[in-house]
């Protein structure tokens, strides 16, 4: 009797996982540079099973940049937006982000979507669209945390809770640039105190 095998998803496919695996290999190569067998790797899963669930290496990027976004690039914002004390949760957010940025799991620095994802969105289509939603949404919800603390008296209510979420992100962006440098956690948490100044100080004596 000829048994013939399927060619498929594996049984036990974690498309989540399959997805931060990705997301790792970009990271660390590249779009340009993470090939196909570098992906099916890590991922742990054969091509035909790529193409059939995420339809080719270019609809895997997108989807691998829109799963960074909403969960691991977010990390310094989970602690931005737990942390009661409002100082100490901005402390939180570039504490984060430097650990993150030096200590990932996939080997990578920096951070994904200024490392990767911003240096491929002027020529793979649809990252440009992606990383600007995923900049504007880090500024909404850095905004909201100021308004809730300008609404708790915490802040004065002229706080300008919209350039001050610009600025933590721009300063979290120029941490995680100089990681992609090689600089380490040390020399990056050097500054903290003096960033930290900046996005909260107010003109109230």
């Amino acid at each position: 009797m000829n048994v013939t095998k399927k060619v498929g998803r594996p049984k036990k496919f974690d498309r989540d996982q399959a997805l931060l695996n990705a997301v790792g290999v970009f990271w660390t190569h590249g779009y340009e540079g993470a090939s196909m067998k570098l992906l099916t790797e890590a991922m742990g899963i054969n091509s035909p099973s790529l193409y059939a669930e995420f339809g080719d290496k270019h609809g895997l990027y997108l989807e691998a940049i829109a799963r960074y976004a909403q969960d691991d690039g977010c990390a310094p914002l989970v602690a931005l937006e737990t942390e009661p004390d409002i100082a100490k949760a901005v402390r939180a957010f570039f504490e984060e982000a430097i650990e993150y940025s030096t200590d990932h799991e996939s080997g990578a620095r920096g951070c994904f979507l200024a490392s990767c994802v911003a240096t491929s969105a002027g020529h793979v289509e649809g990252a440009d669209t992606l990383l600007r939603e995923a900049i504007e949404t880090t500024d909404v919800r850095i905004a909201a945390r100021f308004d809730l603390e300008k609404a708790r008296g915490t802040l004065p209510k002229d706080f300008p809770s919209e350039a001050r979420a610009r600025m933590l992100f721009d300063l979290r962006q120029g941490l995680v640039l100089r990681a992609r440098a090689g600089f380490g956690a040390s020399n990056l948490a050097a500054n903290i105190d003096q960033g930290v100044a900046a996005v909260v100080h107010t003109d109230n004596p």
